[in-house]
């Protein structure tokens, strides 16, 4: 398989794997529709970033690693599922919480842009099983003698799927009719968020548990 097979090969199983719905997914939503247009993109930008992450960690053989040291994905797990659960339960306590509105109408720029990445990028991080997915992806579809040209390629490639995609969901629920729509039911959406960040969180827990 030459170099642009491959890399169309992976980007496109990476891709299946960033449209799936999961905790990124969940707070990339949120923060686009709660905040600013900027801190969605941000938090999409910090997604890409982790992408990169894990891509790399993936060429590094970090798979090989977890798989031979249990107890080490298992405290991977736990954390995770540990920060999930946390950020789930933030979501949550603050539901009731009234939205505020900047001078132009719309919502306050707060989060920070910067704070709005550090959320993407550890939202990102914080699930194991994406580092699994990478480390199976490349372990099983990059050849056995890996060219420069791939070392290179393929985070820009993982950040622009995982940056891009986000970007796109950051995009369509900024927009007017979303944001109207949470203001009316902010209440509900940010429980429902929230639950289901805290149950995805929860769930790794258990499941690490069980090991």
């Amino acid at each position: 398989m030459n170099t642009a097979m491959t890399v169309l090969s992976i980007g496109s199983a990476i891709a299946i794997g960033a449209i799936s719905p999961g905790p990124s997914f969940v707070m990339v939503a949120r923060t686009a529709v709660a905040s600013t247009r900027g801190n969605g993109l941000a938090a999409a930008l910090g997604m890409g970033a982790g992408g990169i992450v894990f891509a790399t960690a993936a060429l590094l053989g970090l798979q090989v690693l977890l798989a031979s040291v249990p107890w080490l994905y298992l405290a991977f797990k736990v954390a995770g599922g540990g920060y999930l659960a946390y950020l789930g339960y933030r979501i949550w306590q603050g539901a009731n919480a009234p939205l505020q509105l900047s001078a132009s109408g719309g919502p306050d720029s707060q989060p920070s842009l910067k704070r709005a990445f550090i959320l993407g990028l550890g939202t990102q991080l914080s699930n194991p099983k994406t580092a699994i997915f990478y480390g199976s992806i490349f372990a099983s579809l990059l050849p056995h003698d890996i060219p420069a040209a791939l070392l290179v390629a393929l985070p820009i490639v993982v950040f622009c799927i995982e940056a891009g995609w986000y970007s796109i969901v950051a995009l369509l629920l900024s927009s007017a009719s979303p944001r109207d729509a949470y203001l009316r039911y902010k209440s509900r959406i940010d429980r429902v968020a929230g639950g289901v960040m805290a149950l995805l969180g929860f769930r790794l827990v258990i499941t690490a548990a069980r090991v």
